[in-house]
């Protein structure tokens, strides 16, 4: 069982002060609980109630550390940390799943969402540009459940990812290519590998004469680039008012003038919208999409397409008039690296395929079958 905390009762009397509390109020608060009034005790309740009400409270300092990209809360007895080699079990413990709440609770109350138990999980970015997602214990076992994403504090270029050991000269001169010939890409792989990264490596590498709008569910993607318009979706209110989509944003963006339009992630029917834009001369478009490999994309794409209304041989005739190209990355350990470049190429079925250009194999660079495809599509 756990212990008791002795400034429990303390915190409870100074939450209905209605106001921060002074050093006084503190004082007051030890002795009407039976506490020792001292400097250290004074101290440490307001360090306490101060880290109870600012920020991400316990949080805050693995928040903190440097290179973490995620912070992971599994009830109140688990918290990881990952820091870019895996996720590893911190010391760190919440005296309860109730105060575990009570966090989750604030965060979404920070940025004007609910959480309670008729809306028991939220989705988020707080002001700081940590994106929080958590779910009740109503729902999740064992426990409420958090999960941070930090944001990179360093714009990465594709010279640092070749310096990382991500990518090799060979692809990134490809890359660069792709961008500069306004070749319309996706960049696909799983959760954590690097997709939304890379994505704004190679936003950067547009040029700053162009005009550049992103779209995202939730503002990531923050390229080098000098001319560069974000759009962020919002979700409904607790009265069910106020949403915008990505299918609204993408429309948004197409009257505002732009040379690029970017799609953060593409995960449902906005895709359809993306598809249009560009099909009707906005050359050089992108997004990210979850898959497994490139050959894995157009089966992707045609399920995401069906979501927006559009049946299957529509959906793979707009795929391959709207895309040339598609960029894989994959974790390799610690390591993100970009594992494949497909053409996106359609068959005598009408339907698509991709054609393997590139890949990283066996620690070495491989032509595939689509090299002299993408090698014309970049002249």
């Amino acid at each position: 069982m756990r212990p008791a905390d002795p400034l429990k009762a303390v915190k409870s009397q100074l939450a209905l002060l209605g106001h921060a509390p002074t050093a006084a109020d503190v004082v007051e608060a030890l002795r009407r609980c039976g506490q020792v009034v001292s400097d250290s005790a004074v101290l440490q309740v307001q360090q306490a109630v101060r880290r109870d009400s600012v920020g991400a409270g316990l949080l805050d300092p693995l928040l903190a550390l440097p290179g973490v990209t995620d912070v992971l809360v599994n009830g109140p007895d688990r918290v990881y940390v990952d820091r870019g080699e895996g996720l590893e079990l911190t010391d760190l413990r919440f005296e309860s799943d109730e105060a575990v709440r009570q966090l989750a609770t604030r965060l979404a109350a920070s940025v004007g969402r609910r959480l309670d138990d008729g809306s028991p999980f939220v989705d988020a970015r707080l002001a700081s540009g940590v994106r929080v997602h958590a779910i009740l214990d109503t729902v999740a076992s064992p426990g409420t459940c958090l999960s941070l994403r930090v944001p990179s504090a360093r714009r990465l270029t594709l010279d640092d990812w070749v310096e990382s050991g991500s990518l090799d000269e060979t692809a990134a001169a490809i890359l660069r290519r792709v961008v500069t010939a306004k070749a319309a890409f996706l960049v696909s792989g799983g959760t954590g590998s690097g997709k939304t990264t890379l994505l704004a490596a190679l936003v950067g590498c547009v040029d700053p004469a162009e005009r550049v709008l992103v779209v995202e569910d939730s503002l990531e993607l923050d390229p080098a680039h000098p001319h560069l318009v974000r759009l962020e979706a919002r979700p409904a209110n607790a009265e069910g008012a106020g949403l915008i989509t990505l299918t609204d944003l993408i429309r948004q963006a197409l009257r505002m003038r732009p040379d690029r339009i970017v799609v953060g992630e593409v995960r449902g029917g906005e895709l359809t919208d993306l598809l249009r834009a560009l099909n009707t001369g906005h050359e050089g478009g992108c997004a990210t999409v979850h898959a497994n490999s490139v050959a894995d994309v157009p089966a992707r794409l045609e399920a995401l397409a069906a979501l927006g209304g559009l049946g299957r041989d529509a959906a793979h005739a707009q795929i391959a008039a709207a895309l040339d190209i598609v960029v894989h990355v994959a974790r390799d350990g610690p390591v993100r690296r970009v594992r494949e470049i497909g053409v996106v190429a359609r068959e005598a079925s009408g339907l698509v395929t991709t054609v393997p250009a590139w890949s990283w194999a066996a620690a070495r660079p491989v032509l595939g079958p689509g090299w002299p495809t993408l090698e014309r599509r970049l002249a």
